[in-house]
């Protein structure tokens, strides 16, 4: 059974830094491409950064110089650093997994709170 488990939510300060983090299981983790998406109330889930099975990154232009997506594939993790948070960064975050249209995964989500 696949597993995605987030952890690293909570309440930061504006200009704050956080890291969150995701483990899978129950997946061959590094032929996946992870993602991190957000989403706010009321608004639509949202790429927020993904990286392939071969280290290959990209980002939505409204964290790119903010935010870090890494992976270790030895520990089955997928991490994103945020740093420089603003107050519209927060949103509940989830974590993916997905080959193609083939296999799609998603955690529970974790939620980031940004205060000015």
């Amino acid at each position: 059974q696949v597993q995605l488990v987030e952890s690293g939510g909570g309440l930061v300060q504006a200009g704050g830094s956080q890291r969150l983090s995701c483990a899978a299981s129950g997946i061959i983790f590094s032929i996946y491409t992870m993602g991190w998406y957000r989403q706010a109330p009321g608004n639509q889930r949202e790429l927020v950064a993904a990286i392939t099975s071969g280290g290959s990154t990209n980002y939505a232009d409204s964290v790119k110089g903010r935010f870090t997506i890494s992976r270790d594939n030895a520990k089955n993790g997928v991490y994103l650093d945020m740093n420089s948070l603003k107050p519209e960064d927060t949103a509940v975050y989830y974590c993916n997994a997905r080959i193609g249209s083939a296999a799609n995964y998603w955690g529970q989500g974790t939620q980031v709170t940004v205060s000015s």
